[in-house]
């Protein structure tokens, strides 16, 4: 049961129920602070999401921006709410980031030993003929997000959290929020993803060919991505079929099944690093995770619910819309 002094009048309002809205609920909850949270119940990016931690990423090889102050943040988090209840969210894999030219590899090799991508660098593993170079890299594996937002959201409306209105508003509506103008310019992508079957090893994480490729148990992995900045629905395509196809092709092999084809819509302002503020019309919000809502959800929850609830206001680099100008 809720305890009773969360059942107060007034109480605030997160609108969403994606990485964002569900990582900033937690963190209410766990300080004891009244909230409800409403959700559209259809369609979102988190529900579709591969959940990836890449520690080294991009064709410039480069750490994630501010990895070191959300990594562990986020690591925690996840196995903090596995241990309430009993169960598997996060599945730690290393990556295998492969290179299939000359220059790629050159660029990789090249930045090997920079002291900030050194730590995260691991051990030196056999890699696959079709490509040109590797390195293993640690600190990656992927979020199951259809579990995480479904167990969420069955324990807070088990608590009679549910709700479509309340004061002051919390705006968690990703890529929805973005395209409806909320927070100004928005540069969101559609991304689609399969679900193949094959008899491949699963003890990696493969990015390369302009994509990756993620074990998730059983002979199953999940195989993306497309980038379209143009259609923003969630309508699966013969195009993205054909192009991430080619993706599984190339870092697992040519036998496989496809199972599944989703598409989503990344949430993306600046380059891909969020934002918490307010809007113009005096709304809290919360948005711009991107493709990297995993690793950011955590930290930026704890930093907006510390503004919110303490007057602790973020750096400027975190702040809408401050940053954006």
């Amino acid at each position: 049961m809720i305890p009773d002094e969360m059942k107060l009048p007034g109480t605030p309002l997160i609108i969403g129920q994606g990485l964002a809205g569900i990582c900033l609920a937690w963190e209410f909850l766990r300080r004891g602070v009244p909230f409800r949270i409403a959700d559209r119940g259809v369609g979102g990016s988190t529900r579709v999401a591969a959940g990836l931690i890449n520690p080294i990423t991009g064709k410039n090889f480069e750490p994630s921006w501010r990895i070191a102050d959300f990594h562990p943040q986020a690591i925690a988090f996840y196995r903090s709410l596995e241990e309430e209840f009993g169960l598997t969210l996060w599945h730690p894999l290393p990556v295998l980031r492969l290179a299939s030219s000359e220059k790629e590899w050159a660029k990789i090799s090249a930045k090997i030993d920079l002291p900030e991508v050194r730590p995260w660098v691991g051990a030196t593993r056999a890699i696959p003929k079709s490509f040109l170079g590797g390195v293993e890299l640690t600190g990656g594996g992927w979020l199951d997000t259809r579990k995480f937002v479904q167990l969420s959201a069955d324990y807070f409306r088990e608590l009679g959290l549910s709700a479509q209105s309340g004061k002051p508003r919390i705006r968690c509506e990703g890529a929805a929020g973005l395209i409806a103008g909320s927070m100004g310019g928005h540069r969101c992508a559609k991304g689609e993803i399969l679900t193949v079957q094959a008899d491949w090893p699963e003890t990696h994480i493969r990015i390369g060919a302009g994509g990756w490729l993620v074990p998730i148990g059983g002979g199953c992995f999940r195989v993306g991505s497309t980038y379209d900045w143009d259609n923003l629905d969630e309508q699966a395509t013969a195009a993205g079929l054909e192009r991430i196809t080619a993706i599984a092709a190339k870092l697992g092999g040519a036998d496989f099944e496809v199972i599944a084809h989703v598409a989503g819509i990344r949430p993306i302002l600046r380059r891909s690093q969020p934002l918490v503020g307010k809007d113009e019309s005096g709304d809290w919000v919360f948005n711009g995770l991107g493709s990297k809502g995993t690793l950011y959800a955590p930290g930026m929850a704890v930093m907006l619910a510390d503004w919110i609830l303490d007057g602790v206001r973020p750096e400027p680099e975190f702040v809408f819309p401050d940053a954006l100008f």
